[in-house]
């Protein structure tokens, strides 16, 4: 019997808790440690609200939970409840699935003012994250999105919606009540380099180009001839296609407005106890397809900036990280004896859910080279035995189901749920009876 432990019960976990239940069925438990009482990490927390299909994927982790080999031990934090040493005490094999949960510093002046904050704690926020659930950023004026990415758009998104266009969504009531009362007139999104080097995708862009109360606009000057097209992917052609499109609609005849500004680099943010503006180089993309200055400085007026420039991976005491990188360190997964790690912890913040899926496989097939059988640890048993006596309240699946189920039943007309928003009230749900 192998036993083993996944740290983080995110989609990159479940592919790997599934990826080790085809290899070896019966013959393997795992235990799916994870610091917070609900399961499903970046799918509950980190995508946006208004995306219900992809959050679909959870009924397969769902399935993956439900069998006997697996099991989900929430409200245990590794580094403070037990450290990681202790797992691999217990286990044959220990994989850190933790993702990349905290944003990329921004790192120009003025980036601590209040008003600015990041993509994943903003993400938290409308999610229902009980850590930022008490962000409460400015929402009227002018918001600036620094990053021109999916990510961006999520957030341009959620901000131009309006109510009725969010009525399906399970964002927590308290963003969707503060989106009700006010939001922003003008929205900015901006790269530093061009039209051809933007990584949003044509689907982003056109669930922008979509909005009921929202028109997006592209400055013509900033667009390369269509000719300069012929070398681009289907995908990104259609994407320039949009651009060009956005670029002849005309202005003031929407509630929010949406600018894309291209070839700007963040130089500063600046305000008064709080973001007033966001100063911006103009830039040129030289020959190596890197963004450079050239010289001329313009302000845009910002009550709001969110970065959405990328996310990293916190360290964990006893496992190896690369501090310059953002995420742990390890040799296409293996980081030591019985340690490995998987996902966006182990590769950066790139790729979509599905990308973890092979990732996830690829770590089940280095723990079965290197544990070709069980060992005889204690695995499971163990576990419980240290954490009931340091007092820890796990919560089980079958626990999480009494949230969930909570949650759906408390749900507004028309929305999936409700979402509970702190620890304890959690874990009062969780521990129902009946």
């Amino acid at each position: 019997m192998r036993h083993i432990a996944i740290v983080g019960s995110g989609p990159a976990g479940y592919y790997t808790a599934e990826a080790c239940l085809r290899m070896w069925d019966k013959d393997v438990r795992i235990d799916m440690i994870d610091r917070m009482p609900v399961p499903f990490g970046l799918l509950r927390s980190g995508v946006a609200p208004d995306h219900q299909a992809i959050k679909r994927v959870a009924r397969d982790f769902e399935q993956v939970a439900m069998t006997d080999q697996v099991r989900f031990v929430g409200h245990v934090t590794v580094g403070q409840d037990i450290d990681v040493a202790e797992i691999l005490e217990l286990y044959d094999a220990v994989v850190i699935a933790t993702g990349a949960p905290q944003d990329r510093p921004l790192g120009i002046p003025g980036a601590d003012l209040p008003g600015v904050v990041g993509s994943a704690a903003f993400f938290g926020w409308y999610n229902g994250h009980p850590e930022q659930a008490g962000l409460n950023p400015p929402l009227s004026g002018s918001a600036v999105l620094i990053g021109n990415g999916n990510v961006a758009s999520d957030v341009a998104r959620v901000l131009a919606k309006t109510p009725v266009e969010l009525a399906g969504s399970d964002m927590a009531a308290h963003a969707r009540e503060a989106l009700g009362r006010e939001r922003p007139s003008h929205i900015v999104i901006a790269g530093r380099r061009g039209p051809h080097q933007m990584t949003m995708t044509a689907r982003e862009l056109g669930e922008i180009a979509d909005l009921k109360g929202a028109v997006a606009h592209v400055d013509r000057a900033d667009l390369p001839p269509v000719s300069a097209d012929s070398g681009l992917a289907a995908g990104p052609r259609k994407a320039m296609n949009m651009l060009r499109a956005m670029a002849a609609l005309p202005r003031g005849e929407a509630p929010v407005e949406i600018d894309f500004r291209f070839f700007s680099r963040p130089i500063a943010i600046e305000g008064n106890g709080r973001v007033e503006r966001v100063l911006f180089e103009r830039t040129k993309v030289d020959a190596h397809g890197q963004a450079v200055g050239v010289g001329e400085i313009h302000a845009e007026p910002a009550s709001l900036v969110v970065s959405c420039i990328g996310y990293r991976t916190p360290p964990i005491a006893g496992v190896p990280y690369d501090a310059g990188l953002g995420r742990f360190a390890s040799q296409d997964g293996r980081m030591g004896d019985g340690l490995y790690c998987v996902g966006w912890a182990r590769r950066g913040p790139t790729g979509t859910i599905g990308a973890n899926r092979p990732d996830g496989y690829r770590i089940a097939e280095l723990i079965g080279q290197d544990v070709p059988g069980g060992s005889g640890k204690e695995g499971r048993a163990g576990l419980d035995r240290l954490l009931a006596a340091r007092g820890v309240d796990l919560v089980t699946f079958r626990d999480w189901q009494n949230i969930d189920r909570l949650e759906r039943e408390h749900a507004r007309a028309g929305a999936p749920r409700e979402k509970i928003i702190a620890v304890d009230e959690m874990m009062a749900a969780a521990h129902m009876v009946g």
